[in-house]
Parts: C-alpha cells; structure tokens; sequence
C-alpha cells in the first residue's frame, strides 16, 4: 500500500499498486509525484520506486548505480601513521625506522596518486605523512647533536 502527495500537497490513500497504475495511466500521478513508501520520512519520486517506474509511458526506468568505491590509500595511511610515530619517538633513537618508513610510504602514496589519481585517494594524508616524517627526522637530529 502507497500514499500519494498530491499537486495541492494533500495526501491521498493509501492505494494499492494497481490504483496508482490507474493514476498514472490517467495522469494524474507522474515520476516526480511523491510517494509515500515505508518511512513516514521516506517520500519519494514515483519515478523511483521499482514496483511503479515502468509504468510511465514513454520513459524509461530509472538506472540506479551502485555508489563507486573509495580509491585505495594504503600507502597514504602506512605514511601517516610512520610520520606520527616518527614525531612522536623522534626524541630517541627508536623513532628513525619510523622516519625512514614514514618517507617512504608517504612518497610512494603521493607518486601513485599522481599517476592514477582515480584509482588512489589519500593526497593530503600522504602529505601530511611526508611532512610528519620529515619533522621526525629533524627532531632526531637534533636530539643527536644536543647528546
């Protein structure tokens, strides 16, 4: 059973599927008209309820895509959290794998993303991860001067 929001904002039924086929073929419902679904939030056009959208003449349903997916950003992540540990451990010398690692990763993250910037996400993380471990190093160094 359906709920129609008319034109003059007043709603109508609830009418079963084959009533609202009715009203579209009388035209009286098209794919913009709202209908109510599940939710009382839930208003949507007719044009994209499944069990209507091929009953509107000379149009045809509605492709509904799945959402794309994420790009990748593994590299990126690995970047950032080394540049932060690299910060974080900078004082000794347990953080210079990280400093290392962090360089690596975030540079990679950031050549992948300029070669296939559709495919790998994450430019400002691996930003951010280059910079984090290009402080690591500097705090490391320091730290070895002033010891």
């Amino acid at each position: 059973m359906f709920k129609i929001m008319g034109d003059d904002g007043r709603v109508y039924g609830p009418a079963t599927p084959d009533q609202i086929r009715q009203w579209i073929r009388e035209r009286r419902v098209n794919r913009h008209t709202r209908v109510f679904v599940h939710d009382p939030a839930d208003w949507t056009p007719a044009g994209l309820v499944p069990e209507l959208a091929r009953d509107f003449p000379g149009e045809a349903p509605p492709i509904i895509t799945p959402p794309a997916a994420e790009p990748s950003c593994s590299m990126a992540k690995a970047g950032f959290v080394c540049g932060l540990l690299s910060v974080t451990l900078g004082c000794c010398c347990a953080g210079l794998p990280f400093n290392l690692l962090g360089l690596i990763f975030s540079l990679i993250a950031l050549i992948q993303r300029s070669e296939n910037p559709q495919r790998y996400g994450g430019g400002a993380m691996a930003l951010l991860g280059l910079i984090l471990s290009i402080l690591g190093c500097l705090l490391l160094a320091l730290f070895l001067m002033l010891h």
